[in-house]
């Protein structure tokens, strides 16, 4: 009985593995190439597929999958032979596994060799300014060489990025050297431009400062001169409502005289015609010797107002020690 226990623990086993090997489990995005005998049968796409056991085997899995592979950085030559470090980034996807697998033994291996060839290709034929300067073309032109190469193998090329282009140390020193004096040259620009703006604003400021100033000195000098006219206006009107007589006038003359006088430039000063006539009014009232018409007596004695030519009616001129 032992023997035929053992027979069909072995039959079990066998069927249970054949099992496991006719029910084959593809994850989504992703395929698989079957092969019978050593020859390609079929690609198995995503989802539960049923192979022959131990006949049919899986001889490859494939992601399907957009893929990114960094490339380390490559030594190139430039046109004007000078050598720079490019690292570059490819994305491909494979469109074919079929071909993927056939075509050719490693398609990243191969896809790496190709890119370092024709980016070699295309910066040889650019100088070091161009090259810093063409990322986009140089993408583009790489890109379009592997697409082309690489449909063949079942592989779509989606896009090609240059990490990085590092020139050699004395040419970063000269390219810095010029940056760093760029930079100081857009700063004085900036810096003139800042102090030319300032100063237009502040002679702007000080113009309009200085007709505000104009303005109110202009209007105060009229407010003051439309306040003496008042003044003068209300002390004429006073004073012809009052009817002043003579001897008033003389008495404010003899006031002004003091005011005239004053001052250490006042060297010449002219006394009015019209004193004369106040003079005369006003000898009736003080006695001033030598003013004609005054009310005391004259040399005879007399009580009497003599008879006297009339003045001259002249601006007496008094020079001022």
């Amino acid at each position: 009985m032992q023997p035929i226990i053992i027979v069909l623990i072995i039959l079990v086993v066998l069927v249970f593995i054949a099992l496991i090997k006719t029910v084959q489990v593809i994850p989504q995005a992703s395929a698989a190439i079957v092969e019978r005998f050593g020859r390609y049968t079929r690609t198995l796409s995503a989802g539960l597929n049923i192979v022959v056991p131990f006949i049919d085997t899986i001889r490859n899995r494939i992601d399907l999958r957009e893929q990114v592979v960094p490339f380390p950085p490559q030594p190139v030559i430039t046109q004007d032979n000078l050598v720079v470090n490019i690292d570059t980034v490819i994305y491909y996807q494979v469109t074919d596994a079929r071909a993927a697998t056939y075509e050719v033994a490693s398609y990243i291996q191969a896809i790496e060799q190709l890119t370092v060839t024709t980016l070699r290709n295309i910066i040889g034929g650019m100088d070091l300014e161009r090259t810093l300067t063409s990322r986009e073309e140089i993408n583009a032109a790489l890109r379009g060489v592997l697409d082309e190469a690489t449909g063949k193998w079942g592989i779509r090329v989606n896009r090609v990025e240059l990490k990085a282009i590092e020139p050699p140390t004395s040419i970063q020193d000269s390219m810095e050297k010029q940056m760093r004096a760029d930079r100081d040259k857009r700063a004085a620009i900036l810096t003139a431009e800042g102090i030319r703006q300032s100063q237009i604003l502040t002679a702007e400021g000080e113009k309009q400062s200085s007709i505000l100033r104009a303005e109110g000195d202009a209007k105060a000098a009229a407010l003051r001169a439309e306040g003496e006219a008042q003044a003068i206006r209300t002390v004429f009107e006073s004073i012809h409502a009052g009817d002043p007589d003579q001897k008033l006038l003389a008495y404010q003359y003899l006031q002004m005289l003091p005011k005239i006088a004053e001052g250490d430039a006042n060297k010449l000063w002219i006394i009015p015609s019209e004193l004369n006539d106040a003079l005369k009014g006003l000898g009736g009232i003080v006695n001033i010797p030598g003013v004609p018409g005054q009310g005391g007596g004259n040399g005879n004695g007399g009580g009497g107002s003599a008879a006297m030519p009339a003045p001259r009616r002249e601006s007496p001129r008094f020079d001022k020690d």
